[in-house]
């Protein structure tokens, strides 16, 4: 993930207005991951795009992270609030469960994200939540809810209709020309 994936980074920011990047490595130290992060959370900066660290509280409290993402067993709202303060964006994945979302909303999350919608190549899931349950959560919550899992610019459209507020996106970006699929997806967004 040394500069060539900088420079990627660096094209998918400025193709379009990017909300947020998450940084996401697994297998290495806190160490490496935090030496493998300090130019992409700069590039980041630069592009007014809010720097998330996926899972790992301590990682995004030593980084200065604008925030982190939480799987169900990365950690407690609670204590990401506590630890990284008032100003830090904290969400969690609550796959297809209104139940969790709820709960993680009446923690103190920023939003919560469901899904997967579709299967992924990025991370597999049993989870298969469908867009009413974006709906539903829209029409009853002022928190953002964020779609995630297999999304592409071609399937985006009826999950930002449901009410997504945020798609978050992987292999559709990174899997090809990261430039041309971020401005793909800004289309498809308005057009939806």
């Amino acid at each position: 993930m040394g500069g060539a994936f900088s420079e990627r980074l660096k094209r998918a920011l400025g193709a379009a207005q990017v909300a947020a990047f998450q940084f996401r490595v697994k297998a290495v130290t806190e160490h490496e991951a935090a030496r493998l992060a300090e130019p992409l959370q700069r590039i980041c900066a630069d592009h007014d795009c809010a720097f998330i660290v996926n899972d790992s509280i301590a990682l995004a409290k030593r980084l200065g992270a604008d925030g982190v993402h939480l799987g169900q067993q990365d950690g407690d709202v609670r204590e990401a609030r506590e630890r990284l303060g008032r100003e830090a964006q904290v969400g969690v994945t609550c796959h297809a469960s209104r139940h969790l979302a709820m709960e993680a909303g009446e923690a103190g999350a920023d939003y919560v994200a469901f899904g997967a919608f579709f299967p992924s190549p990025t991370k597999p899931s049993e989870h298969r939540p469908e867009p009413e349950l974006l709906a539903w959560w829209s029409a009853l919550f002022e928190l953002p809810c964020v779609a995630i899992g297999g999304i592409t610019p071609e399937n985006c459209a009826p999950l930002v209709e449901a009410g997504a507020d945020f798609l978050a996106v992987s292999h559709a970006v990174w899997g090809g020309d990261e430039a041309a699929a971020v401005k793909a997806f800004q289309e498809a967004m308005a057009a939806a």
